[in-house]
């Protein structure tokens, strides 16, 4: 665990029990795609090592889900990160990708990857942000175009991938 700022926000680990409170925080962003709440569970079940939980006074109010990709264990992909209105800003996000990279470094990862839609502004900062701190390399490139997503109601989503990333302490 790890607390930060003066507000005692803790990072840890999710558990299963952690699945509904990831959903619930997707639901009440208004920004992020909401998948299904078995997707909540799956991720803070059999992917807890590659996501984490930001909470104060024991009730969550932000969360990453992550994974390795099959083909690419040396990258960690962000697949949502989210974090309560009232709590924005305070530099909770940035905190939980920091933490994930560090908990990843014994897993020999050098990339952080995430995929970003244009009307994301501030993921889009968020990442780019931390390309800035660690003083690596941040490649953008388009990864699925609008014409794939059913419907057409979907922005295109474009690939951030951050590195190599130095080993953080």
């Amino acid at each position: 665990m790890k607390a930060i700022g003066r507000d005692r926000i803790v990072l840890r680990l999710p558990t299963e029990e952690d699945g509904a409170s990831m959903w619930q925080l997707a639901r009440s962003s208004k920004t992020l795609d909401l998948n299904s709440s078995y997707a909540y569970l799956m991720f803070a079940k059999y992917f807890s090592d590659t996501c984490l939980i930001a909470e104060v006074d024991g009730k969550a109010v932000g969360f990453v889900k992550g994974f390795h990709p099959p083909e690419s264990p040396d990258t960690l992909f962000v697949w949502q990160i989210g974090v309560a209105e009232g709590m924005r800003g305070q530099g909770i996000a940035n905190a939980m990708l920091r933490s994930l990279l560090q908990r990843s470094a014994k897993r020999n990862v050098r990339f952080l990857e995430a995929t970003v839609s244009p009307s994301n502004s501030a993921s889009r900062a968020l990442f780019m942000k931390i390309a800035n701190e660690l003083a690596t390399e941040c490649e953008v490139t388009e990864c699925f175009p609008i014409r794939l997503f059913p419907g057409g109601a979907h922005e295109a989503e474009w690939t951030y991938r951050i590195g190599p990333v130095p080993t953080i302490s």
